[in-house]
């Protein structure tokens, strides 16, 4: 087939499995793959509509796309994802550039879309967002060959009164162990070695399915699988960490000593009217619970300033709680008003201009708190994982168990004889604000 396509990805690393199914499927057919988009005669933008932000950059990047049938080569542009799945009739009447929409749900027919749309028919197959995954599909991975995230649920049932998710991505449910184990088993035989396991909401996995919490079974069962090295947790729902979660995150020696768990806030008064569980005094219970049994842990939380009603004195309370708490990692969001979420009806909003300048005050804290944190590392021995290599210095790059890929700090390592994709113990002995630097150890 002469047809030659390109899938862009915005948004969150969930997107990014389905835009990896997406070219899986593509490739299976037989049309080409390309990363230029001037090459391209067939674009998929695979979009996020989370927050107002990110819809506005998935529009953008439809319009750049769509120029592309008259300075190029391109025949068809696509439209995937959480933007078509909620605002289907929208984009079809206010962008005639767009050939064809597919949702959440639909977008294993990816090829019966881009079919139809070089026919003309402008397709639009947005139906129910439950796109079930127990099919293990091809796919062609976005990441670098030794790391992939994997699904482990879709949907979201805590209805947090600022998300849309459930709008998008309907209601929670998880995927068989047998699922996932076969997915992972593909990707460790093609040489991958970090998993990093996703989900709107990873703690409450096998609730629906099974019945009870899961998921401290599934990293045990993952961690199995020959091949891998680290098994990595992202999206801990904080009202769901059993103890027995903690003890496998402590105990198991391929399970990274990462924990993600979003907060969101500190003061109960933003937490109730966020519709989040617990309250303040659980949330310390928890970290000092986890701190306590895991010593060298990596605690990453997001947060949310500038939700409606907050105000100053709920944020110096804030910053005092990020201050004490002293998180190891930290990502600020000001607070984004959805249209159709309970949050966007609620009193006081707070001006943009009052929420960035929370947000870059509390991250300037978090700057400080990351330079110490980073500063007890000297003198330590830790595995890297080495991602590049960087000849005008002369120094490999990579991370430790304690970074996610793309979103936390990396580690600069010298002397080193190592290859990428593969795990090298180094000693620290310079730190940055959120960086590392050492030496491989022979």
């Amino acid at each position: 087939m002469s047809e030659k396509i390109m899938v862009v990805t915005l948004g969150c690393e969930k997107n990014r499995v389905d835009s990896e199914i997406m070219s899986g499927l593509i490739h299976e057919r037989g049309y080409s793959l390309v990363e230029e988009k001037e090459e391209a005669t067939v674009i998929i933008v695979n979009t996020c509509g989370f927050i107002d932000a990110a819809k506005e950059e998935s529009v953008n990047t439809i319009l750049d796309m769509a120029e592309l049938k008259q300075t190029a080569n391109l025949k068809a542009l696509i439209v995937s994802g959480c933007l078509t799945q909620r605002y289907k009739e929208e984009l079809m009447k206010e962008m005639p550039e767009i050939d064809g929409i597919v949702g959440t749900g639909d977008f294993v027919r990816i090829n019966e879309i881009v079919d139809e749309a070089l026919a003309g028919k402008k397709p639009i197959m947005v139906g129910n967002p439950i796109f079930n995954y127990e099919q293990v599909l091809p796919r062609r991975m976005g990441t670098p060959r030794y790391t992939a995230y994997v699904k482990i649920a879709e949907g979201c049932d805590n209805a947090c009164t600022f998300c849309s998710i459930p709008i998008m991505r309907g209601k929670f449910r998880s995927r068989s162990i047998e699922s996932i184990l076969t997915e992972v088993g593909q990707l460790a035989e093609q040489g991958v070695k970090e998993i990093s396991l996703i989900a709107q909401d990873s703690t409450n996995y096998g609730t629906d399915l099974y019945e009870k919490f899961m998921l401290p079974e599934l990293l045990n069962k993952v961690s199995e699988v020959p091949g891998i090295e680290w098994v990595r947790l992202h999206y801990a729902y904080p009202g769901f960490f059993t103890d027995e979660l903690i003890d496998v995150i402590a105990n198991n020696p391929k399970v990274c000593k990462y924990v993600d768990l979003p907060l969101q806030h500190s003061e109960d008064s933003i937490l109730k009217r966020m519709r989040r569980p617990g309250r303040q005094k659980d949330a310390r219970e928890l970290i000092r619970k986890i701190r306590s049994r895991i010593p060298d842990v990596a605690l990453r939380t997001s947060i949310i300033v500038g939700f409606p009603g907050e105000t100053d004195e709920d944020f110096a309370n804030l910053m005092e709680f990020v201050r004490e708490i002293e998180f190891d990692r930290l990502g600020v969001f000001t607070y984004s008003m959805e249209e159709d979420t309970p949050a966007s009806r609620l009193p006081n909003q707070v001006p943009e201009e009052v929420k960035e300048y929370r947000a870059n005050t509390l991250m300037e804290l978090q700057r400080e708190i990351s330079a110490k944190k980073n500063g007890s590392r000297i003198g330590k021995e830790i595995d890297v994982l080495i991602e590049r290599y960087d000849g005008r210095n002369d120094v490999y790059i990579g991370r430790s168990q304690y970074d996610a890929p793309e979103i936390d700090g990396e580690v600069f390592v010298s002397n080193c004889s190592g290859n990428i994709g593969e795990l090298v113990k180094v000693k620290i002995s310079h730190t940055f604000e959120y960086d590392l630097s050492g030496e491989a150890i022979a």
